[in-house]
């Protein structure tokens, strides 16, 4: 009998997305074990990772961790194109589309917090779009608005306050290199 043995060629970017995938799939995990008082709303706990790597490594990286997140997620609870999985790939994309947009603006005025309140509210509307045009398309569900942008708005702001702290956080360790002083100059 012979085997076939399958070589692939990875990059270190390939090893990053993954690694970096796996963390937001982590979270994904850790906030479905969070109970929620309305069906769909969630904390997002997954889109620090990605405004993370939208800061460090640009937008086509971002996408390929969020998606991969949102398949691997599926598979793993076992909703991969059911209703919930196209809840949520409509959110993730729509929300990709935005902070493709996003970062473009002025970083002087616009961060992570900015970002993440786009994105949320970017989600949320990819996911009523999907409801309204394919679940449930009746008026009615417009009712729901003020309570997704609620939680969009709180939920967008608190991810985002998280994200640009670690961002800081990154910062610092690189300070500390540069001058060996924990971010002071050196006195020749």
């Amino acid at each position: 009998m012979t085997t076939s043995t399958i070589n692939l060629n990875t990059t270190a970017e390939d090893h990053r997305i993954a690694r970096m995938a796996a963390v937001a799939l982590g979270l994904t995990i850790l906030e479905s074990a969070i109970p929620s008082p309305l069906p769909g709303v969630k904390p997002g706990l997954a889109n620090i990772v990605t405004l993370i790597v939208l800061a460090r490594y640009g937008w086509r990286t971002a996408a390929w961790v969020s998606l991969l997140r949102v398949v691997a997620g599926s598979l793993l609870f076992g909703n991969f194109l059911t209703p919930g999985f196209f809840l949520s790939l409509s959110g993730a994309v729509l929300s990709l589309i935005v902070l493709a947009f996003a970062r473009h603006l002025p970083a002087r005025w616009f961060g992570p917090v900015s970002q993440s309140i786009y994105a949320a509210f970017a989600h949320i509307t990819g996911q009523m779009l999907v409801v309204y045009l394919w679940l449930i398309p009746h008026a009615g569900i417009a009712y729901l608005i003020p309570i997704f942008a609620t939680a969009a708005l709180v939920f967008g702001t608190v991810n985002g306050l998280i994200a640009a702290r670690f961002m800081d956080n990154f910062k610092k360790p690189l300070d500390h290199g540069i001058h060996g002083t924990h971010g002071r100059k050196a006195i020749p």
